[in-house]
């Protein structure tokens, strides 16, 4: 009897102590990131049958448990790495924001004080100070695009520091993990108990790795974890680590992307994978906003300045000269090429050259109305070769082709064009990035700068009426357009009771357009003639003369004249009070330039700004929507494994009482046995 009582006493002792062992173990780590809150299991011992019954034997400890819950760890971690991506974009989106929308430096002001000075040359085309204020705020527009473009170009370079120092991260915590996986298993097979703190510190890395990219997670038989981020890539299997590098892009040197190590070097990783977690975030930025805004940014400079070029070579300068004669500046703006790199993982073979910019569209013939537009989309673009010489062109931002064929030759595709030289071998592929520095390097014109003289303010032709004329007919100064000709010139326009006649040296055509005419129907065959022959002031089905076209130059005509009344179309005798094409060229400011002629400068500038706003405001309350899912998901789970101090003092007062119990039961059983010995 003594004996039981003493053994079921020891038993009691043991377990008490283990029980406030592992209290006190959960209260010195109730800060400790990453620990699980533990529990001393207990059972009773196997019982004794005797003829008087099953005589109990005390209690042991059966395990040390964690309070863990898998399904409470796996909200926790998909709500972190949502807030993660969310609040990595957040910060970089709002630093977009805060640049674009800048009401003193962003674009939209620059561009308003440039067509100001364009509006002050036209309207007073003599006076030098206006020219050179005109220039002035030209170069201050440039330098505009230029500190822009420079900025998101730092954000760039700072993203690509970020990725490095994530995947860094990924690594470290990733041999971490393979570590404590090896320790894991040997500390289990060698006791047969779960290894609860070192379990803790696994779940713990796991979560920092969460942080940093989704990761999902399977456990073996033998308690080692495998790790997986993105869409299943292995990180991390036992003991064995997929290091990440961050490297280099094949098609663009100064873009890092995410790659695997391999036997044989590096394998880029597509960006579809790299999803949730602070590098997510980071890939998703930069696809998507980042690239987008300087892709929009740079189709917006080069819009301008092709369409501002074009209109404005139409012009005369302040010296009388024009296009085709020495000493003209045709191109007030100079408009860097497209880049285009080769990847470093193909065979070399194909040779892509003079990639460059189409010119743009013309405003619509034959009266010239409306204005020069481009057909430049904001895109990034892949030309692949396969097998035979076929290639195909791809827009990065939706995947679609743009342009396919076989062999050598020009192509065009969204207002570009380059030549495909020598076809490359299947799997070559070329990166096409029509805006990557182009905000950055558009100039203006150094000789233009020099002397305000040269700014082509005027138009090249005048008509001018004779001063004997009688009737009301106005014939208008005259619009041209690119490939206009001044080989017919001087012409002289000679009317009649019923019609108008042209006489001129050379060969051109003229159209006639009239009131009825449906300029807008493309079945429409305007009536052209040559030479001297006449113009009729009125057609029964066409209606009354409204103009006509002759060598792409359009002259509206107005009012009707009487018999003998007599026009001079010459070339203009200098521009000293001419500013009609700057008229023209400050219309750009308004009229719609970019995206196929639907969209102004302003409107694709405030697009982009409005753009990214919204990408801002939806990245705020998404992460404000998933921090409030983390804190319910942590609730959750800490309600079940995280320390209370409050519970494990009350716990304290327990297993004091129980071994302090368990040490009365060794007492009296010590006195029983010591009875037992002095009755012998």
């Amino acid at each position: 009897m003594g004996t039981g009582l003493l053994s079921i006493g020891v038993t009691g002792i043991r377990a008490a102590q283990v029980a406030l062992m592992t209290t006190e173990h959960n209260i010195v780590n109730a800060h400790t990131p990453g620990y699980t809150r533990q529990s001393a299991i207990l059972a009773t011992n196997i019982s004794v049958n005797t003829g008087s019954g099953a005589i109990g034997q005390g209690v042991h400890v059966t395990t040390v448990k964690r309070e863990y819950d898998q399904f409470l760890e796996g909200r926790v971690k998909s709500a972190q790495t949502q807030v993660s991506f969310f609040d990595t974009q957040f910060s970089q989106l709002s630093q977009i924001d805060l640049m674009l929308a800048d009401p003193e430096a962003g674009l939209s002001p620059a561009l308003q004080e440039f067509f100001t000075g364009v509006q002050q040359v036209a309207s007073n085309p003599s006076s030098l100070p206006a020219r050179q204020s005109m220039l002035t705020t030209s170069q201050t527009l440039v330098n505009r695009f230029s500190n822009l473009e420079s900025r998101l170009s730092e954000i760039d370079q700072q993203l690509n520091g970020r990725i490095q120092s994530a995947v860094a991260d990924i690594n470290a915590y990733a041999y971490e993990i393979a570590d404590l996986n090896q320790r894991i298993v040997l500390s289990q097979a060698s006791y047969g108990q779960p290894a609860n703190d070192l379990l803790d510190q696994r779940d713990y890395l796991m979560s920092e790795v969460n942080k940093m990219i989704k990761v999902s997670s399977t456990i073996d038989s033998n308690g080692a974890a495998n790790v997986f981020v993105g869409n299943g890539q292995q990180l991390v299997v036992g003991g064995n680590v997929s290091e990440m590098r961050a490297v280099a892009s094949s098609l663009d040197p100064s873009r890092i992307v995410v790659a695997l190590k391999t036997a044989g070097g590096s394998q880029e990783l597509p960006e579809s994978l790299i999803v949730g977690g602070e590098l997510g975030g980071l890939v998703s930025f930069r696809k998507q906003s980042l690239d987008a805004a300087k892709n929009e940014l740079g189709r917006v400079a080069v819009s301008m300045s092709l369409t501002f070029n074009a209109q404005y070579g139409l012009g005369q300068d302040l010296l009388g000269r024009i296009d085709g004669q020495a000493g003209f500046e045709g191109e007030f703006f100079s408009v860097p090429a497209p880049k285009i790199t080769e990847s470093t993982y193909g065979s070399g073979t194909g040779v892509i050259s003079n990639v460059k910019f189409m010119p743009p569209e013309q405003p619509s013939p034959p009266t010239y109305s409306g204005s020069f537009y481009t057909q430049l989309q904001p895109n990034d673009y892949h030309l692949t070769f396969d097998a035979g010489g076929d290639y195909t062109i791809r827009r990065l931002s939706d995947n679609q082709s743009v342009a396919t064929g076989t062999g050598t030759g020009t192509v065009t595709f969204d207002g570009i064009s380059l030549d495909i030289d020598v076809s490359g071998a299947a799997g070559d592929r070329f990166m096409i990035s029509p805006f990557a520095e182009a905000s950055r390097n558009i100039t203006v014109n150094e000789r233009i700068l020099a002397d305000p003289r040269m700014v082509a303010a005027g138009a090249p032709v005048r008509t001018v009426p004779n001063s004997a004329n009688t009737g009301s007919m106005v014939l208008g100064q005259g619009v041209v357009a690119g490939g206009y000709s001044m080989a017919s010139l001087p012409m002289t326009v000679t009317a009649t009771a019923t019609d108008i006649n042209l006489s001129y040296t050379g060969a051109g055509n003229w159209t006639a357009i009239y009131s009825n005419d449906n300029l807008n129907d493309p079945a429409f065959v305007f009536a052209t003639s040559a030479g001297a022959d006449p113009i009729p002031l009125t057609d029964v089905v066409r209606g009354t003369l409204v103009g006509f076209n002759i060598d792409n130059t359009y002259f509206k005509v107005d009012g009707r004249p009487n018999a003998g009344d007599t026009f001079t179309i010459e070339a203009s005798q200098g521009a000293a009070q001419d500013g009609r094409n700057a008229l023209l060229f400050a219309k750009l400011q308004t009229a719609n330039t970019t995206a196929g002629g639907t969209a102004s400068y302003q409107t694709s500038y405030a697009r982009l700004v409005a753009d990214n706003g919204i990408r801002t405001r939806e990245a705020k309350v998404r992460l404000a929507s998933q921090e409030a899912v983390l804190k319910q998901a942590t609730n959750g789970r800490d309600a079940l494994s995280a320390v209370n101090l409050d519970e494990e003092a009350a716990n304290l007062m327990k297993y004091q009482q129980a071994y302090q119990a368990a040490a009365k039961v060794l007492e009296i059983g010590g006195t029983l046995f010591d009875t037992i010995i002095s009755i012998r």
